[in-house]
């Protein structure tokens, strides 16, 4: 991508459809991560990729305003353990030498695309209703988010589809309120995550401020049309570059 005009083009669109992914299921950084390596190093194009989409994620909450009112408790319960953690992940990025994080970016992107490979039986299991929560699955459910939050501020992509998983077992009724509180609380580890990328200065801003306008569009129009949209064929799209790249 010499070309700047053809980089910020395709960097807006990665970030358009990440934002759009990110509302529906997750596992944005899938599409925003890979342009971004092109043209930075790794730790510099995930904390770049972080920054663009935490915004469409705020825009996908208010997509879904109606269900986060319906589930606030349960957001609210599980804020403590999805800040801890995103401050854990983010400093094991910053604090560990870039060549570590490197390494890793091929098992964190096949990683991401086998959550996306299973994302089928994740969401017939996540369309059962669940009883109230006793004390081992609230203990539970809690420690798995701060283990999600830890890897959602290491890399991110699949943490939404991680944490469909396991928030029915919180008492979420349908699928709508699962995703609404997913959208906030990947927010929530996003922003936490952000800040601390923010002052480490590894945030390349003449890509984050152009892609976080895209996120922003995509992430509220996706959230907006979640219950029309024919998540197939994202999802194949999806999968395929992300086997593709971690074989690359």
């Amino acid at each position: 991508m010499n070309d700047p005009v053809v980089a910020y083009v395709l960097l807006c669109l990665s970030a358009a459809a990440a934002g759009a992914v990110n509302s529906v299921a997750g596992g944005g950084t899938l599409l925003s991560f890979p342009p971004l390596l092109r043209l930075m190093d790794a730790v510099q194009a995930n904390a770049t990729s972080t920054v663009a989409l935490m915004p469409g994620s705020i825009a996908g909450g208010l997509g879904y305003r109606k269900e986060v009112r319906e589930c606030r408790k349960l957001i609210l319960r599980l804020l403590a353990p999805s800040i801890l953690g995103g401050i854990v992940g983010s400093l094991l990025v910053t604090e560990l030498p870039p060549s570590v994080f490197g390494r890793l970016v091929p098992w964190l992107i096949l990683t991401a695309a086998l959550l996306f490979l299973i994302q089928g039986p994740i969401k017939r299991l996540v369309k059962q209703k669940h009883g109230p929560p006793g004390p081992v699955a609230t203990v539970g459910v809690i420690l798995g988010q701060f283990v999600i939050a830890v890897y959602g501020g290491y890399f991110g992509a699949g943490i939404g589809i991680l944490m469909l998983s396991v928030l029915p077992f919180m008492g979420t009724e349908n699928i709508h309120q699962t995703n609404a509180a997913k959208t906030i609380l990947a927010a929530v580890i996003n922003g936490v995550t952000c800040a601390i990328f923010i002052i480490e200065g590894v945030v390349v801003w003449e890509y984050a401020l152009a892609m976080a306008v895209a996120a922003i569009v995509g992430g509220y129009l996706a959230a907006h049309y979640a219950r029309k949209l024919p998540a197939i064929c994202v999802r194949v799209l999806v999968i395929v570059i992300g086997f593709g790249l971690a074989g690359y």
